[in-house]
């Protein structure tokens, strides 16, 4: 067998191929890759029979829809998904063969209703069920920590311990486990009590993902890719340069309000001074509470000025209808000599 793991930031996809009879299966593609698993395709002479999503991501754009548009392969998921492309819905049990590979399907709701493990002789791909040292969280639409529960302990956890372990995302670097290392040292799996398990899951406060709307969007509908998205969204709002907004904050301060949408991490670390904190995967749920004047002037702003403009376009959707994306993000603001205020430091840089 062929096998070739790719990493595109946190997010992580798998090549399989068979190597008699050429056939290929590709699981949990990135849109950012999809040039790359064709040069492997063309490289290796594979024939991709299906491609494979775990679940309906909401972290990252799926590149599912653009590879069975090129290739004309099918596209396959959970027979739960929403996802109106889908060419192929899998249950519970039912098997994908492409020459000799044959994966399972494992029903493993939780992260998703629709999230599927695919388990193929040594190893499983776990999708966002299980991921090394940690499970996927359960807070995003139609995430269900019961069904989490039973999907990692009723499931997956009775698996052999020398299963390898295969997830959609890993930040540190890592490349697999084991699920006798999981049932170890897994933190999240030390809650064998539902109560206590639960209970765990909806206490993790975790900050949502950045493209958490565009990505559902983009993913479920089978609509459009990121460069669509921006291109529409910029079409809708206008835009203020740098130099501007900084006379205006110079001139009068209290004019406009203006919109960081970075993580906390990054804003603590370094932001327009005056400017409101309002992480982007959490706009839609905090901007009523948080911007109640609709008149408002507004400018969105992000680290290179991409999110900005998606974020100004939702905006003006729900009604804010002055609202501008700041031109080249806060890497420009720096480029451009202007000063950052930390929170870290308590000084401006």
């Amino acid at each position: 067998m062929l096998f070739e793991a790719f990493a595109a930031g946190g997010c992580r996809s798998y090549l399989l191929a068979c190597e008699s009879s050429c056939a290929a299966i590709l699981i949990d593609p990135e849109l950012s890759l999809v040039d790359r698993y064709r040069g492997q395709l063309q490289h290796h002479g594979l024939t991709l029979r299906y491609v494979v999503d775990t679940h309906t991501h909401a972290d990252h754009f799926s590149g599912s829809q653009e590879l069975g548009r090129l290739l004309g392969v099918p596209i396959v998921l959970h027979r739960l998904s929403s996802a109106a492309y889908t060419d192929l819905r899998l249950d519970d049990g039912d098997m994908l063969v492409a020459g000799s590979l044959k994966l399972t399907a494992m029903h493993t709701p939780g992260h998703t209703a629709d999230s599927m493990c695919l388990i193929m002789e040594d190893r499983v791909f776990t999708g966002d069920t299980l991921l090394i040292e940690g499970t996927g969280r359960t807070d995003l639409p139609t995430g269900d920590p019961h069904a989490m529960f039973d999907s990692l302990f009723e499931k997956l956890l009775r698996l052999p311990d020398d299963t390898l372990v295969y997830p959609a995302h890993d930040y540190k670097g890592r490349t697999n486990s084991t699920i006798g290392h999981e049932r170890t040292c897994n933190q999240r799996l030390q809650k064998p009590d539902r109560a206590d398990f639960v209970a765990m899951m909806r206490d993790l406060d975790l900050a949502a993902p950045t493209h958490l709307t565009e990505a559902l969007r983009t993913n479920m509908s089978g609509g459009k890719t990121v460069t669509q998205l921006l291109s529409e969204a910029a079409r809708k709002v206008p835009f203020m340069a740098m130099a501007e907004l900084h006379r205006r904050l110079d001139s009068n301060p209290s004019e406009l309000t203006v919109l960081d949408l970075r993580e906390k991490e990054a804003f603590e670390a370094g932001h327009i001074t005056g400017a409101r904190h309002l992480p982007r995967g959490q706009l839609e749920l905090r901007v009523n509470t948080e911007l109640p004047d609709p008149t408002a002037r507004l400018v969105t702003c992000c680290e290179f000025g991409k999110i900005s403009v998606l974020a100004a376009a939702t905006l003006r959707d729900l009604g804010f209808s002055r609202v501008a994306a700041l031109q080249g993000g806060i890497t420009g603001w720096l480029e451009a000599g202007y000063p950052l205020e930390s929170d870290l430091k308590n000084d401006t840089l």
